[in-house]
């Protein structure tokens, strides 16, 4: 098959300029991400590949032009996507919710695999999955997992007769000495694996309790929005406490505009003239939007700053090469403004864009203090994948750094002042290590020690 440019005119009140439609057009790989995508009569198809395998993915339609000549696409079940044409033949795509962009190659035609049937039996599958990892996991070397030796221990223990139960406990076992949070194996309800770092605690047997420990030391019940992911309550001495336990699901519908506009509505209230010091907890942050993070941290600082930078895996053969990095900013946001001192408590719950927010508040000044236990070490966008039997899966394939190249995937981001979180004997005692020492540090800071005017709220 050969690129295919220049197709029709879209037409009616949707319509787009001739010139971007065209550049739409075509078929393209992403730099990075295991992923082809063919544009055409305003349907963008993507495919799942790896050098083996080519699964069709999800299917999404043309639904009118963006700013700068580009494209909208939306589907059921994923976030809206917008592909835009750079120049020099290639294209930019992004995705409501997440950050940065995806580059798109141009090609002439899809992998040869796309073209074939990939079989369903055990050894396929283990392939696949394998090699999917193979090509676009980046942290092999920091697990000390040495993956093609995993390969040559796990595979001679599938056959083609392989029960679900017995491939099931294969492919976990290749994985869980990674312990990444942003792994996991899916066959069905009871043939479940998500990794996590060793030494985390269970979510289920602690976020109760948590809450109604940290809760109880609070003056009053906290005011909830976002269907009770976002909690505020004031603090003696004007300050604040602010708990986001996720970046994602405030709205009823799946809908990353509808998320946005529920944070606006919550911050507007909660960002106030009053106050003079503000505690984020996002000890129990299960991650989701990495773009809400953004949009919190952009009504905490009135300059823009380098929040992170991104940069995926991109080459199949060596686990060292990298797509450019993409620069991440944080600016400062519409609505009300709070720039004065903060306290952020972190924890080894705190996950995914729990940890991305968290990194996108080193830049700020004045700089938080972080309070509690390091994040869990997981930053990258998730990669759900199928597998030829029908399972599904998931890795990540991107760093998120400084703007000096650090990253904190594996360790986590350390905290500034280490402390108990939740532990057995803190939640037994009703004791809230972290937010006591927090709000000291806070009620410490005096007025006359601001560094400048802009300490405090302001409304622009």
């Amino acid at each position: 098959m050969t690129a295919v440019m220049g197709a029709a005119l879209l037409t009616g009140p949707a319509a787009l300029p001739a010139h971007a439609a065209a550049a739409a057009d075509g078929l393209w790989q992403m730099d990075g991400y295991g992923v082809a995508v063919a544009v055409h009569e305003g349907r963008l198809r993507t495919y799942e590949t790896t050098r083996i395998s080519c699964r069709p993915w999800f299917t999404a339609t043309r639904a009118g032009g963006g700013s700068h000549g580009s494209v909208r696409f939306t589907g059921d079940g994923i976030p809206e996507l917008t592909l835009r044409a750079t120049g020099g033949g290639r294209a930019r795509l992004t995705v409501a919710g997440s950050t940065g962009f995806r580059e798109l190659k141009p090609i002439g035609r899809l992998p040869e695999t796309c073209g074939r049937t990939t079989p369903p039996d055990p050894l396929t599958t283990f392939d696949v999955f394998w090699q999917t990892f193979a090509e676009n996991y980046p942290f092999f070397r920091q697990h000390g997992v040495d993956w093609e030796a995993v390969r040559e221990s796990h595979r001679r223990l599938v056959r083609p007769d392989s029960s679900d139960d017995e491939l099931f406990g294969v492919l976990r076992s290749m994985i869980e000495p990674l312990h990444d949070a942003h792994t996991a194996v899916v066959a069905d309800d009871t043939h479940r694996y998500f990794g996590k770092r060793a030494g985390t605690p269970d979510r289920a047997a602690v976020e109760e309790r948590a809450l109604a420990v940290t809760d109880a030391r609070l003056p009053e019940p906290p005011r909830t929005w976002a269907r009770g992911a976002i909690a505020y309550a004031d603090l003696p001495e004007r300050i604040g406490y602010l708990r986001i336990n996720r970046f994602a699901g405030y709205a009823d519908e799946d809908d990353f505009a509808q998320d946005s506009a529920a944070l606006d509505e919550a911050l507007d209230e909660i960002l106030t003239p009053a106050l003079r010091g503000l505690i984020l907890d996002v000890r129990l942050n299960r991650g989701g939007s990495d773009a809400l993070g953004l949009q919190l941290a952009a009504r905490l600082t009135d300059r823009a700053y380098l929040a992170y930078r991104k940069r995926a895996r991109n080459d199949p053969d060596d686990p060292r090469g990298r797509t450019r990095p993409v620069p991440v900013q944080v600016r400062p946001g519409q609505g009300p403004r709070y720039t004065g001192p903060i306290a952020v408590l972190t924890g080894s719950l705190t996950v995914s864009a729990g940890e991305t927010f968290t990194q996108a508040l080193l830049g700020r000044r004045p700089a938080p203090v972080r309070v509690g236990q390091p994040t869990q070490g997981v930053f990258s966008d998730i990669m759900p994948r199928t597998l030829p039997n029908g399972w599904e899966f998931a890795l990540p394939n991107e760093e998120f750094t400084t703007a000096a190249g650090r990253t904190f995937d594996i360790t986590g981001i350390p905290p500034a002042i280490a402390c108990p979180v939740f532990t057995p004997e803190d939640l037994d005692n009703g004791a809230d290590t972290a937010l006591r020492i927090a709000e000291d540090l806070l009620t410490r800071s005096r007025p006359g020690q601001r560094a400048d005017s802009r300490t405090g709220a302001s409304r622009r």
